[in-house]
């Protein structure tokens, strides 16, 4: 199970009047620690914003995170209640799940979590609010990322370089 930060950053830009305006931005990261989240937000918001501040990083409880195919960058956080019967009490029981999900409109966000969750009655959909979250940014495992870039062994560069400063000797 994924555990998810929220990162909020601040910074500030020149406006077109020439004064500057302080801009506050937030974005989810996936992560093991504190540290981890706090190293893949530099990564992330560095190559965009030169001089940022982190102002705030906290893990965020998360059910499930639905990336939906539709080019919407506005993310909402649904509330969803799932009713189980509890054998003890003889009661329905409501267990609430927070889920994030990108959408152009709450009705969007509605729909994509009927067909994401099923048709089944056995949940409720309670609460759909949108977030100041700009970027969901997902765990992507080391080998994954290796495969995309011209990546070689530490090893193999050290090597490498070993050689270079032995040939100058022997000639």
């Amino acid at each position: 199970m994924a555990t998810w930060y929220l990162g909020k950053i601040r910074y500030q830009r020149e406006d077109e009047a020439g004064s500057l305006k302080t801009i506050n931005e937030a974005y989810l990261v996936d992560a093991v620690s504190y540290t981890e989240a706090e190293a893949r937000m530099y990564e992330v918001v560095a190559s965009n914003t030169p001089d940022f501040q982190l102002i705030s990083l906290t893990k965020m409880k998360l059910s499930e995170v639905f990336f939906e195919e539709n080019g919407s960058e506005i993310w909402y956080k649904a509330k969803v209640q799932y009713i189980t019967f509890d054998e003890k009490t003889q009661k329905e029981k409501k267990v609430p799940h927070i889920m994030l999900i990108n959408a152009e409109t709450p009705k969007d966000v509605y729909e994509a979590l009927v067909k994401n969750l099923g048709s089944l009655g056995d949940y409720l959909i309670t609460d759909i609010n949108i977030t100041t979250i700009l970027e969901v940014c997902p765990y992507v495992p080391e080998n994954e990322l290796l495969k995309k870039g011209n990546f070689r062994p530490v090893a193999e560069v050290l090597a490498e370089q070993e050689n270079q400063l032995a040939e100058p000797a022997n000639q």
